[in-house]
């Protein structure tokens, strides 16, 4: 058979076309096989789920017996409660007055306040349990209220808090004292940034530094420089990790519009490593070291206990060598790597995650604790990387620039904290420092295993959370009975203990004993029946009945039977 030229032509068409849908479709494959099988892994499908999802509030009958105990246990529950109602009432009143007074002005607190319990809870919860947001001082390793309350200060200050809050107080009014003279001056320098720029570029063992007023703003400008450079247009992030706000780095539930240029991807996987292969739009990877706790998990908040399905737990090695496989294929594929240590930077090593898992990133961000207490983010880079132009085409540029970047003050905080950084004092506490503070959760959990008591801790280095092990819908309310025993937390509740470094075995031993307090008063309230068979697979169906019978009423029937 004697073919045409156009029908060869069109039979080349054909195969071309029919080549690049089948490796479109291998490519769209991979891509989905690299993703974690959880909400948290499909952005797209999270949102749309989080939209169906109604409001609905327990009457105080259910929030004490949701799980339908017997009365003696509801009785319990019920005593427990108001007794903790009324200890709050009274040991923190003044505070929960302030609190309460500002409340309608700050929306932040306003949202924190709603998400401290799963929302069914939440009205009921904030009415009787609010211990209020005010503290007027802080010392050691305590914080106090408004009501003299002292508590010891497990918030970390969102990860600030690194060498005890007297440490922050000191370097603050010392860095002021410095730049006095110059005050707030901005877009010129204080000299004292020469030194920050010369120690951040040997911590970081990179070449250029750029300063910022927030982590959010660092890792913003590291994604924007990735891209810049590569010419390439997707960043890949990894289920569960947070980057700050920033709409590109938070797909999903919390951000109000898509994120098309990101590939949320599962960690520690094969998979993934693959997609990093083939695909050739990717500029760079994120990568927060603290999922190291929590591999493809969210942060833990206590907003999320619906049941005790929350898992952790830390490997160094493993992760270690994953950070070594995602090196060895971003220099492979010429995909920036960068390390968002703005959480963890100072705090699992002087020399940040980069010295503690032993692998080099082209760009990493800092912030919380650097300032030396006051607010900053910073980028480290290498130098093909930072550069902000193109000396061959001077209209592509890459702007980034802030009104109070470098702001003298903060510069000077700075200089403290990295000065002081070298101090003997302060690198002893790094001496041993896995050791530490695996030994200390150690002793705890050998404590609560003895006790009987359905919880443990899992920590990285200083920074822990409580796992339940159980099943139960009311591990939420451990973190009443914590604040109780005055222990502070932040508003995510158990799901993260933050510990500064200079807690001594004293004040650790005082921690874990209210830690033990808190949890055997919690068991005897009887906030950890069960009902048989319960589990937690039960439990989240149990959930999901609720909502489509709130959701589509007319369905509550068949929800009630299926």
């Amino acid at each position: 058979m004697d073919l045409g030229p156009a029908t060869l032509v069109l039979t080349a068409a054909g195969a071309i076309a029919l080549g690049v849908a089948l490796w479109a479709a291998k490519a769209r494959l991979a891509l989905s096989l690299a993703k974690h099988p959880s909400l948290t892994g499909h952005a797209r499908m999270a949102r749309r789920f989080a939209a169906l999802v109604p409001y609905y509030a327990y009457d105080e009958a259910d929030v004490l017996a949701c799980d339908g105990p017997p009365e003696e246990v509801a009785a319990r529950r019920r005593a427990g409660f108001l007794r903790l109602a009324a200890l709050f009432r009274e040991h923190f009143a003044r505070t929960r007055a302030a609190t309460a007074e500002v409340a309608e002005g700050i929306s932040d607190l306003q949202f924190t306040a709603a998400y401290r319990v799963p929302f069914q809870f939440s009205r009921f919860v904030q009415a009787h349990l609010a211990a209020g947001s005010f503290v007027q001082s802080s010392a050691g390793v305590t914080v106090s209220d408004l009501d003299g309350n002292r508590l010891y200060d497990l918030t970390g200050s969102y990860g600030v808090n690194l060498f005890g809050y007297d440490f922050y107080k000191e370097c603050v009014a010392r860095g002021l004292e410095r730049v006095r003279e110059l005050g707030p001056v901005l877009g010129a320098y204080h000299p004292v940034i020469a030194a920050n720029v010369e120690r951040l570029k040997a911590i970081s063992g990179l070449d250029e530094v750029s300063f910022h007023m927030s982590g959010t703003e660092a890792v913003m400008q590291a994604v924007r420089l990735a891209r810049y450079h590569t010419r390439r247009s997707h960043l890949v992030r990894f289920c569960g990790a947070y980057h700050g706000w920033w709409g590109d780095v938070a797909p999903g539930v919390g951000n109000p519009t898509p994120a098309p240029q990101t590939y949320t991807l599962r960690e520690m996987s094969e998979a993934t490593l693959e997609v990093l292969r083939r695909r050739r739009d990717i500029a760079c990877v994120l990568v927060n070291p603290l999922q190291a706790l929590h591999p493809n998990a969210s942060a833990p908040a206590d907003s999320g206990l619906v049941d005790s399905s929350r898992a952790a737990g830390f490997d160094r090695a493993a992760y270690a060598a994953w950070l070594k496989a995602l090196r060895a294929v971003c220099d492979a594929r010429g995909i920036a790597l960068i390390f968002d240590e703005v959480f963890v930077g100072f705090r699992i090593a002087p020399g940040g995650a980069q010295q503690y898992f032993g692998v080099k990133a082209d760009l990493v961000t800092y912030g919380k604790t650097l300032g030396g207490g006051l607010p900053i983010g910073v980028l480290c880079g290498r130098k093909a990387l930072m550069r902000r132009f193109r000396d061959d085409r001077p209209a592509d540029i890459c702007f980034a620039r802030g009104t109070f970047n470098s702001h003298p003050m903060v510069m000077a905080a700075m200089h403290e904290f990295l000065e002081r950084l070298e101090t003997p004092e302060i690198r002893a506490l790094y001496r041993d420092l896995d050791s530490v503070w695996n030994r200390r959760a150690e002793r705890l959990n050998a404590r609560l295993r003895e006790a009987r008591l359905p919880v443990e801790v899992a920590n990285l280095s200083s920074i822990w959370t409580v796992i339940y092990t159980q099943p139960s819908r009311y591990n939420w309310m451990l973190q009443f009975y914590l604040r109780a025993e005055g222990l502070a937390l932040s508003w995510v509740g158990s799901g993260r203990l933050i510990f500064s470094l200079n807690y001594t075995e004293t004040d650790f031993a005082a921690v874990a004993d209210r830690f033990l307090a808190a949890a055997t008063a919690m068991r005897d309230d009887g906030w950890w029946w069960s009902p048989p068979g319960a589990s937690n697979k039960s439990i989240r169906r149990g959930i999901l009945r609720e909502i489509i019978a709130h959701r589509w009423p007319l369905a509550r029937g068949v929800a009630k039977t299926s």
